[in-house]
Parts: C-alpha cells; structure tokens; sequence
C-alpha cells in the first residue's frame, strides 16, 4: 500500500502499527542504517511496539539474542533517529520509536510512575516551547513527569 506526497504524514503514523508493509530491510536502509540480520530481528521486534522501554525489555523479547548485540543495534537505531534515548527519571536509559516528521526532536511528554518504575509516553502531550537567553541554542528537550500511574493507584 502505497500513499501520495500529501498521505506521508499517515504513512509515517501508521508504518509503526504495521498498516503500511514497508520492510525492515528497506526501513533500515531508508534511515541509513545497513540492514544486518541482528538489527532486522530488533527492528521487527521493536517496530510493533507501543510506549517505552529499555534494554533488558528487550532482552525479554529477544531471549535467544546476546545483551551486546541487542545494545549496538538499540545505539545506532538511536543515532540513525530510528529512536529516541531518554532518561527515566529513575537512573535507567529508556526508548521510543521515533515518530518524528522532518527535523529529529522528542517533542512529547514522558511519564515515570515512582511505584511500578514503568514510563509512559504521551505522545498527544507536547513539550510546551521554551524561549532561551540570547546567544543560547537548544540542541534538544526531554520532558519527565514522575508520579503515580493509573494502574498503581
């Protein structure tokens, strides 16, 4: 299935649900990233995903697969801007898809529940713009939220 110039924007939201069937394969290479047999087993894995997570989440998915390899593919998916990297709030290192249209931001809200330690992203939620000094260049913003989740209430 295929859409028009003016169609990419839903293209591009709804590639991750896996209506659009583009292959990992020329994902990958779309993003410059040379599609080995390792990062395709982690795309495919990670494409159909929905909110955050880390690397032993990954891990869990992938059992048969090494920690490291697992790490490098999650590294250069990252730089690629096949992903996001954030903080959690709670020491650990998190991702999500990247669902960005032109230049690479994170552009929405994560929230970490202090209970569960699960982090939600809320993708509808927009980092609020911020107004800099002068001589100050934002080169990106991350915004956290910690509280308690619907499901630890």
């Amino acid at each position: 299935m295929r859409f028009s110039r003016k169609d990419k924007s839903f293209e591009r939201r709804n590639h991750f649900k896996g209506m659009v069937h583009e292959s990992e394969e020329e994902h990958l290479l779309e993003h410059g990233v040379k599609p080995t047999a390792v990062r395709i087993l982690v795309w495919r894995k990670l494409r159909l995903k929905q909110g955050a997570f880390a690397l032993k989440d990954v891990e869990e998915w992938l059992p048969d697969m090494d920690r490291s390899s697992i790490f490098r593919a999650l590294r250069l998916f990252t730089e690629h801007n096949l992903l996001h990297e954030f903080e959690d709030g709670m020491g650990q290192c998190k991702y999500c898809l990247c669902r960005c249209e032109g230049e690479h931001h994170h552009g929405h809200v994560h929230f970490t529940c202090v209970k569960c330690g699960r982090t939600y992203c809320f993708e509808d939620q927009l980092i609020p713009p911020v107004s800099l000094p002068l001589n100050f260049e934002m080169q990106e913003a991350e915004y956290l939220v910690k509280g308690i989740c619907e499901k630890c209430r």
